[in-house]
């Protein structure tokens, strides 16, 4: 449990300094794993060596390559094994290009004779990949895809028409990659004779045009992305089979109408089948089709469909019986875990109840055990489980109350549980699966539940109340800790209250942590609130937000502001609200169209008006706006831009290339056009994240100073 501060010692006050120059309140945790193919060791990557573990002592027992002691010197980004693992494919150089988009330069590790070679001298590469014989590695560079024979290091180019903002192959667009979560858009065949992958043509996409300001050079630079915009024009997507030996390219028959998206591509257990989600624009009908890649015969074996939208899930497993796949889907209103066979015929649903799957780790056929993780016990918790293939003898893995997370080895015999709560921060424990028994804690952060109780951090207090229609929403309170209820406290609302997202949980830290401790040992009460449409509750309260984003979560706000005004230590005359992106959105309705209710609010990197924001994510929530017009509109900040009261600092980094900086400027041209006195200030070639320890510093500052001065 938590330590808790003492009279025995005076009470420290954290700084900003603390949480953004310093790691103060660093967690420590066990990262980089990589289990090993037998089943005793695994291997995690720590002060720049891949260093092997024995599973059931925890003990390092061998480094593996220190990239400190190569000749050259590698600073060592990430790493993976071949499977035979005999050798290692490293990356290093890492240079981000938008989230998840990188460049690096890979190089191959031969562990038998401690020889390094570099996979490409022709320039860096992305997402480099062992075939599964690893007997060759495909990667992408200039929007080409390319494969190198580890033999001779010859080199093979698959494509040839890539092109920066136009043709993309092997890789993602802008959008695929923010909003299906993937940038690795090649994946080699199970018996490494194939590669299939994408083709992304963007030339129809409208670029964006963003400013680079480069500070110091005369002139700033434009850089221009294909960014589609709620309404507009997508990339035509391609799915291509290239066969390594006669090198032909077959092209997968998606139908006659192209304005579709394709949000993920699988290997099924047959070297000759692949799996292709296809999805309508409109994201309300998903089916699962199988291409015959010596035939090109393809075939649709299952349709969900969905009166609002269906969710996309990494959570499709082909068995290697090569008869049945599991799915995981909410259909049933929950989302849960379903087997099929390979034709798709349902077998049965494997798990049932009003509680989510959050998480389906995986399948040991050899004791048809299914392992995942839920929030059955609560919302606000998440516990491991196993079931049986047939649905039956369930088991409770996890005991105490909180977050729990689990990387389980590829033969399932250990895992490693992640497990944190409200007053408990990380702690990492290895378990063997048979008899679910601990073999040893590897983290306990020891020095961090000593920092945090000497600088007296607060426990997460929990309450609901209910919305205008009796739905009771979840919140949680942190309080001073010198809390007098006889005294009336200011209240600062932080939310993100995004579909399907959750602040509100029973998990150490969270967004913003140690900014909102700071602020309640100044003696403001934080309070973090999920409204409806938020996640973990079941579709239907996920999905009443659909083609009225805003309006529910306003009125939920409101609610809770409300709320809060009628209890007798809070003043209800200083309540404010704040948030980033989605939370940016709120906190800017709240303040115009919230009837003066908050007194206060701060919108960092807000979407003001959801047309300017992505096709995937909008239309999913809204439809078009050709569609849906009054979606859009009605619940605009910019739209209410004349009711704002009270103080409002609006916040942007000029550099987002996610939500435009354009959002802000339309606000704020709306909100002087109103006549309306407001706050705001612009980081220079910030993304959406403003990342940097200055910045932060800053940023944190200028947020801390606001409302000192008017809470």
């Amino acid at each position: 449990m938590l330590f808790i501060a003492t009279a025995s010692f005076a009470q420290k006050s954290i700084t900003i300094d603390d949480f953004t120059a310093r790691p103060t309140f660093g967690a420590r945790s066990v990262g980089g794993i990589n289990w090993m193919k037998d089943g005793k060791f695994y291997s995690s990557l720590q002060n720049n060596k891949v260093v092997k573990f024995n599973v059931t002592t925890g003990e390092a027992v061998e480094t593996l390559v220190d990239g400190s002691a190569l000749s050259p010197t590698i600073n060592i980004n990430d790493y993976t094994f071949s499977a035979d693992e005999k050798q290692l494919l490293i990356s290093t150089g890492f240079e981000q290009i938008y989230r998840w988009s990188f460049r690096a330069d890979y190089f191959i590790y031969d562990l038998t004779t401690k020889t390094i070679k570099k996979l490409s001298a022709n320039g860096k590469q992305s997402y480099a990949s062992f075939s599964p014989d690893g007997s060759k590695v495909a990667f992408v560079r200039g929007n080409n895809l390319f494969y190198v024979s580890l033999s001779d290091m010859k080199e093979t180019q698959v494509t040839t028409d890539g092109k920066f903002n136009e043709i993309i192959n092997g890789s993602t667009d802008w959008v695929y990659e923010e909003e299906f979560g993937f940038t690795t858009a090649f994946f080699w065949s199970p018996d490494n004779n194939k590669l299939a992958y994408y083709r992304f043509d963007e030339s129809r996409v409208k670029e964006y045009n963003m400013q680079k300001w480069n500070q110091g050079a005369t002139y700033p630079q434009d850089y221009k992305f294909k960014y589609p915009k709620a309404g507009e024009a997508n990339s035509v997507i391609e799915i291509y089979v290239y066969d390594l030996g006669t090198q032909q390219k077959m092209k997968a028959d998606l139908g006659s109408n192209t304005d579709i998206y394709i949000p993920r591509v699988k290997w099924t257990q047959d070297a000759n089948t692949l799996s292709i989600r296809r999805m309508n624009r409109l994201q309300n009908q998903l089916e699962i089709m199988h291409l015959n890649t010596l035939s090109g015969a393809i075939s649709t074996v299952l349709t969900e469909k969905n009166n609002a939208y269906v969710d996309i899930n990494d959570d499709l497993t082909y068995l290697n019986d090569k008869k049945h796949f599991i799915h995981v889907s909410e259909m049933s209103g929950y989302n849960h875990i379903y087997l099929y066979t390979v034709d798709g015929k349902l077998v049965r649903q494997i798990t049932n109840g009003n509680w989510e799957v959050t998480s389906f780790i995986g399948l040991d056929e050899k004791t048809k055990t299914v392992y995942y993780q839920s929030t059955e016990v609560s919302p606000l918790e998440r516990h491991l489980y196993s079931v049986s293939l047939d649905g039956k003898k369930k088991v409770k893995l996890t005991t105490e109350a909180g977050m729990h997370t689990a990387n389980m080895s590829n033969d399932f015999q250990f895992y490693i549980k992640y497990f944190n709560s409200a007053s408990q921060p990380n702690t990492v424990s290895l378990y063997a699966t048979k008899g679910n028994k601990l073999i040893k804690v590897l983290e306990k952060n020891e020095t961090l539940q000593k920092t945090v109780a000497e600088y007296g951090i607060v426990a997460k207090e929990f309450f609901t109340f209910n919305t205008v229609d009796g739905q009771a929403l979840n919140g949680l309170f942190m309080k001073p800790k010198d809390f007098d209820s006889n005294k009336k406290y200011p209240v600062l609302i932080y939310q993100y209250s995004g579909p399907g997202s959750q602040n509100v949980s029973n998990s150490w830290g969270g967004g913003h942590f140690y900014f909102h401790q700071m602020l309640v040992q100044k003696g403001y009460i934080v309070a973090i609130v999920d409204t409806r449409g938020t996640g973990f509750r079941g579709e239907a309260f996920k999905k009443m937000t659909y083609k009225q984003l805003g309006k529910y979560e306003l009125e939920d706000h409101v609610t809770a502001a409300k709320y809060l005004s009628t209890l007798s230590y809070v003043d209800g005359g200083r309540i404010g609200i704040w948030g980033w992106s989605y939370g940016g959105y709120m906190s800017s309705l709240a303040m115009t169209n919230g009837g003066g209710v908050f007194k206060m609010g701060i919108a960092v990197a807000p979407v003001t008006n959801w047309r300017y924001y992505d096709t995937v994510y909008t239309e999913r929530y809204l439809q078009t706006p050709q569609e849906n017009a009054s979606g859009y509109d009605d619940n605009s900040p910019s739209t209410h831009a004349a009711k704002l009261k009270g103080n409002f600092l609006l916040i942007h980094g000029t550099g987002d290339d996610n939500v435009h900086f354009q959002n802000s400027v339309v606000l704020q041209e709306a909100l002087v056009n109103a006549g309306i006195q407001f706050d705001s200030f612009y980081y220079v070639d910030k993304h959406h994240g403003i990342q940097g320890s200055k910045t932060r510093q800053h940023l944190y500052t200028q947020m801390l100073n606001y409302v000192l001065e008017n809470l």
